[in-house]
């Protein structure tokens, strides 16, 4: 691959199904956007979508005589949170609902949604969501609370059933995300839409850390890291641009060695004090592998903010290329990449 197909490969820009935008999902191609995240509700069903998703494959970049194809990514939680619907489409229900099912129940449900996205052409779902809200703050919490996106109030039931909905993933093979590291249940503010959200009870031996733990053992392919700023893990940083967070207590601690994805780092309120090509490199720079933006906009800034550290640190450089290859495993084990 070249330099700019790799870099390419660290990032994922999103693409509306009901409105595509040709302007931006061609500076996604122009910069070998790597994997392509679809946001924003759709009606239009699978087949649909699989013609949409179908064409943007069609442009996906070569490497070497061999095709790379796009991971392509949407959030299929169920509930208020469910951005693909209608012909084809199961109407999933919250959470918080699933989370008073059986295991074996979920495992079976989440293997027919998952099989409903495969056949819209979507090999990678931005769920299961393993944080776990404490009762006494349910609702008042913003980002999970608020719209019942949590399996339940203890981490054990949490756990039981993020891993449930990830072995129903992985049964119809796509693949599955754990968020948001090391959780958003005990945070008021919504981090897409405040500035400054803290976590001031989280620790890394937090009972809400062991359900992001037991989804791991479980064999979770990524792990989307929160945007929020953990007091007792690392006051100075966000989450996203914490190596405590991310290298030791994921990658050490937790045993994770799948790929680590960021929240929205395009749009999100969380991160705008921080330049775009900043936001990549400090994100790259504490252990992260894939950067997500809701605005492809700012690809063009990220990229060269990272192509730029690569050629100024040796550290960041190796770091990069530990990541690509990560990326290209998680590609291989969903039959995106052709070799021989």
């Amino acid at each position: 691959m070249t330099a700019s197909q790799r870099t390419g490969q660290l990032f994922m820009g999103s693409v509306t199904p009901s409105a595509p935008d040709s302007r931006r999902i061609q500076i996604m191609r122009q910069y070998h956007v790597g994997s392509v995240f679809l946001a924003g509700r759709s009606k239009a069903g699978t087949k649909a979508t699989k013609t949409l998703v179908s064409g943007l494959q069609a442009k996906a970049d070569s490497a070497a005589g061999h095709r790379v194809g796009l991971l392509v990514s949407t959030d299929q939680e169920g509930g208020q949170v469910q951005v693909l619907s209608g012909p084809g489409f199961s109407t999933i229900p919250s959470a918080l609902k699933q989370g008073s099912w059986t295991t074996s129940k979920l495992t079976g449900e989440a293997a027919v949604w998952a099989k409903e996205l495969k056949a819209a052409g979507v090999n990678l779902n931005l769920a299961p969501v393993a944080d776990v809200v404490p009762a006494s703050l349910g609702r008042d919490n913003a980002p999970i609370g608020r719209y019942d996106r949590e399996f339940g109030h203890t981490a054990g039931v949490v756990a039981a059933h993020s891993d449930a909905f990830l072995a129903g993933s992985a049964r119809s093979g796509v693949l599955a995300t754990l968020k948001h590291f090391p959780g958003l249940g005990y945070v008021r503010g919504n981090t897409d839409t405040t500035a400054n959200v803290v976590d001031t009870v989280t620790t890394s031996k937090s009972a809400s850390v062991t359900a992001f733990q037991s989804g791991i053992k479980a064999g979770a392919p990524f792990v989307m890291i929160s945007s929020a700023t953990y007091n007792k893990i690392d006051p100075k940083n966000r989450a996203a641009f914490s190596s405590k967070v991310i290298q030791d207590l994921l990658r050490k601690t937790s045993g994770f060695k799948g790929v680590v994805i960021s929240d929205d780092l395009g749009n999100a309120v969380a991160v705008k004090s921080v330049s775009p090509g900043d936001r990549a490199v400090k994100f790259l720079s504490a252990g992260g592998d894939m950067v997500l933006t809701v605005e492809p906009n700012l690809i063009p800034a990220m990229t060269k903010a990272v192509e730029g550290r690569v050629r100024q640190s040796l550290t960041f450089s190796k770091q990069v290329d530990a990541s690509v290859h990560r990326v290209l495993n998680a590609k291989q084990k969903a039959g995106l990449l052709t070799c021989g």
